[in-house]
């Protein structure tokens, strides 16, 4: 008998996920368990397995598609002595066995009389979230409204099709809670001009253009750049190169940076916060998850250093490698890669000389580092050869004036100057 997969409940408020590639097409043989399609939701992505053994019937939706939690992503004709499934009036059969991710699908939810289709409900009530049907999300889409900036008036906070009509008709209006919202546009068409390559937006690279956006159109970004005599801390790490690497460590100067951030985040707790949009309410968090730009086969993402400020230098190191891995090879978990308070972005040599880095929002603030050069300096009204680098910080003007900016760079400046008070801060 026929057998519908429905897209699952990943978890962790998930309404959606974007089909990054089928690894089946219409009419392939399938065992129990075998890869089906890769899934992307926020910034990880996931692989959905085969929940029966049979043919593939009928698939729903294409590479790029978005697909709603609770629509049926595919259609299994089952091979003979299939487990006993739930009818839906159509002959047909709803998937209630969990996928090899462990997170167990939702079947769909019945629509009210008259009603729209489908409703999934985020039961975690995440506020990094919008709570809105696919047919409301569709409708933002094609209207080229980003959905999440649209003041909600429909019940739990979600976002209703007349939400967004009213955000469209009247762009410039205020919000609910007071904050005027920047105009939307309508998709832009780029016309034939000679010969070109066009590559269709989706995946990763969609993920990291709609979330800078998001940044950009929301945090009233300003950047404040400090120079940095790295000369003492070089001489540290070469010092201490050797002891690292009998513990098996490859000991960078991201694991310094990371924990004269820390410290500095303790001084000015308001760059180590985010706002809370739904309650206008300023979070200022005591725990310090330090995101890591790194830049991996799909593009550039976020790993997190959980807990940074109760970790060694050497463990540092060892768990910013272990990430930096995870990300190479594409084996990175979701919880590794979102619930950063803060973030550092670094090139590493390649780091330039100035960078003006996008916030990871919801966060308040981001640092640029940049490479260290040998340069001639002045000290003591002579000139002498230093190792120099900038360091520029990014942050959302709404929670943060100029002065917290400034002083908590000057704060990173001093420990990352002067090694042996970086110590002393230690926990």
């Amino acid at each position: 008998m026929a057998f519908d997969f429905y897209m699952p409940d990943i978890g962790e408020g998930v309404v959606e996920g974007e089909i990054v590639g089928w690894k089946v097409k219409e009419g392939d043989k399938v065992k129990l368990d075998q890869p089906l399609v890769e899934v992307m939701t926020d910034k990880a992505t996931v692989e959905l397995p085969s929940p029966r053994a049979g043919t593939i019937k009928k698939i729903n939706f294409k590479d790029g598609d978005i697909c709603p939690v609770g629509k049926v992503l595919v259609v299994i004709e089952e091979d003979g002595g299939a487990a006993a499934t739930t009818g839906n009036g159509n002959g047909h059969g709803h998937a209630h066995a969990a996928p090899a991710m462990h997170a167990a699908p939702t079947a769909p939810k019945a629509a009210p009389a008259g009603g729209a289709g489908i409703q999934v409900v985020d039961a975690t009530e995440s506020r990094d979230r919008v709570l809105a049907t696919p047919a409301t999300r569709r409708l933002a889409r094609e209207l080229g409204v980003e959905i999440g900036r649209v003041p909600a008036t429909g019940p739990h906070g979600r976002v209703t099709t007349d939400d967004v009509k009213r955000f469209k008709d009247s762009p410039g209006a205020p919000s609910a809670g007071g904050q005027v919202r920047a105009p939307s546009y309508a998709p832009m068409s780029i016309a034939k001009g000679g010969e070109e390559e066009r590559i269709p937006l989706r995946g990763m690279r969609k993920r990291i253009a709609e979330s800078m956006a998001r940044s950009k159109a929301t945090a009233a970004h300003f950047t404040y750049v400090e120079e940095i005599d790295m000369t003492e801390l070089v001489s540290v790490r070469d010092r201490a190169k050797s002891r690292a690497a009998e513990r098996g460590v490859k000991l960078t100067y991201l694991p310094f940076i990371v924990k004269a951030v820390v410290s500095g985040l303790k001084k000015w707790p308001m760059l180590n916060a985010s706002l809370d949009e739904a309650t206008q309410e300023i979070v200022r968090k005591k725990y310090y998850h330090i995101g890591i730009a790194a830049q991996g086969p799909q593009g550039l993402v976020v790993t997190v250093v959980r807990d940074a400020d109760k970790r060694s230098i050497f463990d540092l190191s060892k768990e910013i490698d272990r990430l930096a891995e995870a990300v190479r090879t594409n084996t990175a978990t979701r919880e590794e890669l979102t619930g950063s308070t803060f973030t550092i972005s670094s090139l590493g040599k390649l780091g330039g000389v100035l960078a003006t880095p996008i916030i990871n929002f919801p966060e308040v603030a981001i640092i640029g580092v940049h490479k260290i050069e040998e340069k001639p300096a002045v000290r003591n009204g002579q000139i002498v050869i230093r190792s120099l680098m900038n360091l520029s910080i990014s942050v959302d003007h709404r929670l943060a004036d100029g002065w917290d900016g400034a002083m908590f760079l000057q704060d990173v400046k001093a420990l990352l100057e002067d090694p042996t008070t970086m110590f002393m801060e230690m926990v």
